[in-house]
C-alpha cells in the first residue's frame, strides 16, 4: 500500500501572523488554525471547536499546561495542544493536528 505524498497548502508570509497569535485558512475546504508560538514555532489543528461547532480556535488563547503547548478555546476554554490536537479535559473533543513547513518564508501546511 503506497501512502500519498502530502499536498502543502501556502497559508501566507511569516510575518502575516504575529508572534502567539493565530490564523484561520481554508486548506481544501477544512477550516484549519495556524498558530505562530513565539518566534519560530508553527503549529496547526483543525479551527472549528468541537463543542461548539464554531469556526473559533485560531482566536483562542495561547499558552502552556505542563509540557504541553495549548490554545484555549474562546468559548468552553478546553485547552487544545498545539502538537497532537487532544482536547485536555475532554479527549473526546480532540482536533486533528497538521503538519507546518516555513519555506521561504512562506507558511505552509498539509492536512494530517
Amino acid at each position: 500500500m503506497s501512502i500519498a505524498p502530502l499536498v502543502w497548502t501556502t497559508i501566507c508570509k511569516v510575518d502575516e501572523i504575529l508572534p502567539n497569535t493565530g490564523v484561520c485558512a481554508l486548506v481544501e475546504d477544512r477550516h484549519v488554525a495556524v498558530f505562530r508560538v513565539g518566534q519560530a514555532d508553527f503549529y496547526a489543528i483543525d479551527n472549528v471547536d468541537p463543542k461548539s461547532g464554531a469556526s473559533v480556535l485560531s482566536r483562542g488563547l495561547l499558552g502552556n499546561l505542563g509540557e504541553h503547548v495549548v490554545v484555549a478555546s474562546p468559548l468552553y476554554k478546553n485547552h487544545f495542544d498545539l502538537a497532537t490536537g487532544a482536547c485536555l479535559e475532554a479527549p473526546e473533543h480532540s482536533v486533528r493536528a497538521h503538519s507546518v513547513r516555513i519555506d521561504d518564508q512562506r507558511v505552509l501546511v498539509a492536512l494530517g
